[in-house]
């Protein structure tokens, strides 16, 4: 009998189609913690799924290199040998569940050197739910393992259609770890019949895209494995060539741990096409800012630029504003902008002045939340009209009367100049970081003070005989 997953124990080995032995002597010489039931008509059930729930929620012991690496090698064999999987499947799911292999061992007792000998032989008698292990090594972890295991299997090769699709995506190139993303986002198409997942391979490779490009995307974009070829890719993809980037180009930027969508990324295209921006303009602000064409513009930000050019903010000004300070077009910025706009009009500002304040200002005033309008006027004591007319006459009194943010919040505008970021970026440069690498990114975000600050401060360090790196 095949036993269905339940709240009390949410990984489950079954005792399924295989015959109990003959005998019912324990066959190993240490004692592994099988519970006994009072008949033989009760399902048979070894916790050690409880304990591989255990290693993944709480703390466990680590397994020395040399038991982990034996029970991955009785694991890979009975997987292969017995089960009669590839040796590259079998190898790479022994190799790739480390929770699994865990709980395996925890469940015996005894010296380190036995516990391999003890799970052969228990492996004789007890086979195992393969969709554990199996899940773990394609990147789901134990946590979510409840969400996919099926009801009422416990082999691989229950479901041959699932085990297929999977070859299909291995042997196209899709990197096994990543096979567990498209399974939680896209499962449906694991049911797919033969032939047709490799169909929408060659879809997407009609659209111009090399193999390579196809692989990153389907990582990436589960969903266009789901109905017919995507027809917003493939506007996308004509947009790209159209202002003149290539289509390989986005995979250099898109991250397998993030979720596209191709819907998003033609609204954003389309978007700054439809209020004027040329196609020179749109190749030289998407390749500045990869993130905004693959994540899109938020609905806030979509808002603000539609208020913006209403109110006829000059478009080359904008365009100019988001180049130099591209955060301007995140959702939280979108928010505070649009904050402005309608406390301005509410102290009943006419459009031209809001107009001038927001191209003067945009990137001091999309960094600062502002209070109501209502309890600025009562907090002042003033009327709207002379509140008005106080920011008419110097408009960063809007943040100095209104913001939410404290007044320390001024020293992070000062540490943002641009200046005092390229003094910082200089002496790193001196130091031997190279450019725009990653590692002084994290450098510049983690120094504290000027760059001349930190220069003074190198050799007084050098001098005690501290490594550059070390002083800061």
């Amino acid at each position: 009998m095949i036993s269905h997953h339940n709240g009390n124990h949410p990984f489950l080995f079954f005792h399924g189609s295989y015959k109990k032995p003959l005998t019912t002597r324990n066959p190993f010489p240490l004692s592994p913690k099988v519970p006994s039931f009072p008949s033989s008509t009760a399902t048979l059930v070894l916790q050690v799924s409880r304990v591989h729930f255990i290693h993944s929620h709480f703390s466990v012991k680590r397994l020395s290199r040399q038991v982990k690496g034996k029970v991955q090698d009785v694991l890979l064999d009975y997987l292969h040998s017995s089960r009669g999987y590839s040796f590259l499947d079998a190898e790479f799911i022994s190799k790739n569940s480390p929770s699994f292999v865990q709980g395996l061992v925890s469940e015996f007792r005894g010296q380190d050197d036995d516990v391999a000998t003890c799970l052969r032989k228990w492996l004789w008698y007890n086979p195992i739910n393969e969709f554990e292990p199996f899940f773990e090594s394609l990147g789901i972890s134990p946590r979510e393992l409840p969400l996919f295991l099926p009801r009422g299997m416990m082999y691989l090769s229950d479901d041959h259609v699932m085990l297929s699709n999977f070859h299909v995506f291995s042997n196209y190139g899709v990197p096994r770890n990543r096979v567990g993303k498209i399974y939680r986002e896209a499962k449906e198409v694991f049911g797919y019949s033969n032939g047709l997942l490799l169909s929408k391979f060659r879809g997407y490779e009609k659209l111009g895209l090399s193999r390579s490009m196809v692989i990153k995307l389907v990582v990436c974009c589960p969903s266009l494995l789901v109905g017919e070829t995507s027809v917003e890719l493939a506007m996308v993809l004509d947009w790209l060539k159209k202002i003149g980037i290539g289509h390989d180009w986005i995979g250099n930027y898109m991250s397998c741990l993030k979720t596209y969508d191709p819907r998003k990324m033609l609204d954003a295209i389309q978007f700054f096409h439809k209020v004027g921006y040329s196609e020179e303009q749109m190749h030289n602000f998407f390749k500045e800012n990869p993130a905004l064409l693959l994540e899109g513009l938020e609905k806030k930000v979509y808002v603000f630029l539609g208020l913006a050019f209403k109110l006829d903010l000059n478009r080359n000004a904008i365009y100019s504003c988001f180049v130099e300070y591209p955060h301007i077009l995140t959702k939280k910025c979108g928010k505070n902008l649009l904050g402005v706009i309608g406390f301005l009009h509410y102290v009943g500002m006419d459009i031209d002045d809001i107009s001038r304040i927001l191209s003067n200002h945009m990137h001091l005033l999309s960094s600062h939340p502002l209070k109501g309008p209502k309890a600025v006027c009562s907090q002042l004591k003033l009327r709207k009209a002379d509140l008005c007319q106080i920011i008419k006459d110097d408009p960063l009194k809007l943040v100095s009367l209104a913001s939410k943010l404290k007044q320390n919040s001024n020293l992070q505008l000062l540490r943002d100049d641009p200046s005092k970021h390229l003094e910082k970026t200089t002496f790193l440069l001196k130091l031997g970081y190279a450019e725009n690498s990653e590692e002084m990114a994290k450098a510049i975000k983690r120094f504290r003070g000027r760059g001349d600050q930190l220069q003074e401060r190198l050799p007084i360090g050098v001098r005690r005989g501290i490594s550059g790196i070390l002083v800061l």
